[in-house]
């Protein structure tokens, strides 16, 4: 199993990126997948999911109607786009499956400060 983010860098608030993560090692297809951030010091928190089955997505109210998660089955690829970030969403990003794999990726940095 292996997970590599890319998409991260630094914005200012109200600024927006694109995340995306390749995934291998694992069908896809049969696996709901989802994105998670940490802030050193803190716990990884769950940002978003899409369920396997129906496409199905769930976000935490803090990102909600900001952030748009989406997946490309071809591709094996996982994608964030995040609009209108602020401070508090600086952390590093990662993607897994849903409910997680014990395996995670590098993660991909997001700063947004002004």
């Amino acid at each position: 199993v292996q997970f590599v983010e890319s998409g991260g860098g630094s914005v200012q608030p109200g600024g927006s990126l694109t995340l995306s993560c390749l995934t291998s090692g694992f069908d896809f297809s049969d696996f709901g997948m989802a994105w998670f951030r940490q802030v050193p010091g803190k716990e990884r928190e769950f940002v978003a999911s899409a369920a396997w089955y129906n496409g199905l997505t769930d976000y935490a109210p803090s990102v909600k109607d900001r952030f748009i998660i989406s997946r490309d089955f071809r591709k094996k690829t996982l994608t964030l786009q995040m609009k209108d970030l602020q401070p508090d969403d600086t952390a590093v990003y990662y993607c897994n499956k849903h409910p997680p794999d014990p395996t995670w990726g590098p993660g991909t940095q997001v700063t947004v400060s002004s």
